[in-house]
């Protein structure tokens, strides 16, 4: 079998086996499909009780006692015109307290803290190695098949980082509320790129480290040069595709309470049951563009790594260059997967650096 031929079949192999063992996965962990909350209508009248407000509406006692702030269980016997509350500010207040409660409802809270405590283990891993200068070609290969298999496969595609920026966005332009457990995990990913740049995106994203892994089959064994032709897009176009994009994506989010991510949202390969047919030819594309363009959905598309863009720019560990032993052979811009190695030898701009 010719190289070539070669890293078709493993690439093949590779996305079989991960939407194979996803699907599994999935089932395993069961729970509720994360996506935003669905709008309601209320059934609604002032000389309602809030009894049977709640007990016609579905609505959870904890959302009532919030909303209508009750203070003892006899106050559910209350007409609701007694409780001096417009009915405008009920009804938004209720479906802000039921969008909340079905956020929180759809989270496994045994599986996310589960997860961050191994990217911590993790990335301090990853971290070392780089720190002592063992990373190499298999190396590579292997850290980021570990990442896909325990972040993407085993634990899913929630959380992550990209999810973070995504979901608050979207909640909050279909809803108006903020999830703070999802700003917390927010705040977590974007110290670890002030750490150290792209961190997380690196070594630790799932989808991030699959479309760098396949990337990677498509390379020789010094990891120096594509077997099938590899392309460097220009930072200047992908940044700005991907600002235009976050532009589109939070202007409709905000207009028209919709999230234009989700039907393609690549990391739904890890819950191949959620993906339809439209989101099925993006993220197949999406895949198999990496073999031929570094990191395709993280340089042109997504979310977290624009935001993530800015912060690295202050993160306290980066690429430099000793320019004291530097001979300008440009032997790394060469080798580098993406112009980011090129930008920082020039010192015109920093890009992406993954």
């Amino acid at each position: 079998m010719n190289a070539k031929a070669r890293v078709i079949l493993l690439l093949g192999l590779l996305l079989i086996t991960v939407i194979g063992t996803s699907h599994v996965s999935t089932k395993i962990w069961g729970g509720k499909p994360e996506q935003l909350p669905d709008d309601i209508e209320l059934i609604f009248s002032l000389e309602m009780s809030i009894k049977d407000f709640g007990s016609k509406n579905n609505i959870p006692g904890p959302v009532l006692k919030k909303v209508f702030q009750l203070k003892q269980k006899q106050d559910l016997d209350k007409k609701i015109a007694e409780t001096g509350i417009a009915a405008a500010d009920i009804e938004r207040e209720i479906k802000k307290a039921v969008a909340l409660q079905e956020e929180h409802q759809s989270k496994n809270w045994v599986k996310i803290p589960l997860k961050f405590g191994l990217w911590f283990a993790f990335l301090g891993l990853c971290f070392y190695l780089i720190r002592k200068g063992k990373i190499t070609p298999k190396t590579r290969k292997v850290l980021y098949l570990a990442a896909v298999l325990i972040f993407g496969v085993i634990l899913g595609a929630d959380p992550g980082a990209m999810g973070t920026v995504k979901d608050a966005i979207a909640l909050y332009g279909a809803k108006g509320v903020i999830f703070k457990p999802r700003m917390i995990a927010m705040i977590v990913f974007f110290l670890l790129v002030l750490l150290a740049n792209k961190f997380i995106c690196g070594w630790g994203c799932q989808i991030g480290t699959l479309q760098d892994l396949i990337f990677r089959l498509n390379r020789n064994r010094k990891d120096s040069k594509g077997i099938l032709p590899q392309f460097k897009l220009p930072f200047l176009l992908t940044n700005s595709i991907r600002i235009a994009f976050f532009a589109a994506f939070t202007v409709v989010a905000f207009t028209w309470a919709t999230d234009i991510i989700d039907p393609v949202d690549p990391f739904k390969i890890f819950k191949p049951a959620m993906i339809k047919p439209l989101g099925w030819f993006f993220v197949i594309g999406i895949l198999i563009l990496s073999l031929f363009v570094y990191r395709p959905w993280c340089q042109l598309f997504c979310p977290f790594g624009l935001v993530g863009w800015l912060i690295e720019k202050i993160s306290v560990f980066k690429v430099k260059v000793n320019y004291d032993t530097c001979v300008a052979c440009e032997a790394c811009a060469k080798a580098c997967p993406s112009t980011a190695m090129e930008a920082i030898l020039t010192q015109v701009r920093r890009n992406d650096s993954h």
